[in-house]
């Protein structure tokens, strides 16, 4: 479960990595479930009912590659994530996403790219609404 997710826990064991002499930056991703319709914040689609919750699942392979694939990008040394699966609730988190690099840039590059990717290709995120 996410409440067993600790980021200090993981900003610690990214700190002890073996490249972590090469990281000025560390970059947290958590995504939440929110009430209000994924069309309706990229779409603009309006008159929709609240989200109730959310069923949630991933492909785990395709995330591996994924996190792999960020590891090559510039300046990226420290890549985890982890991902929820099954019903979550308003409020509970869905996704974590850590990234750790040299510069600013290119950790915000890399985080945009990779939590990009997982959303857009690697999740199936079924809305259940408000009666």
């Amino acid at each position: 479960m996410a409440d067993e997710i600790s980021l200090d826990a993981w900003l610690q064991e990214a700190k002890s990595a073996p490249n972590a002499d090469q990281c000025g930056m560390y970059l947290c991703h958590n995504g939440v479930v929110r009430t209000t319709p994924k069309a309706q914040v990229r779409k603009g689609a309006e008159g929709l009912p609240e989200v109730m919750r959310i069923d949630f699942s991933y492909d785990a392979q395709g995330v591996q590659a994924a996190e792999q694939e960020a590891l090559q990008m510039p300046g990226i040394y420290y890549v985890r994530t982890w991902l929820a699966e099954g019903p979550r609730e308003v409020g509970d988190t869905i996704m974590y996403v850590l990234i750790g690099g040299d510069i600013r840039p290119h950790v915000v590059d890399c985080l945009q790219t990779l939590v990009g990717k997982i959303k857009n290709e690697l999740v199936v995120e079924k809305e259940i609404y408000v009666d």
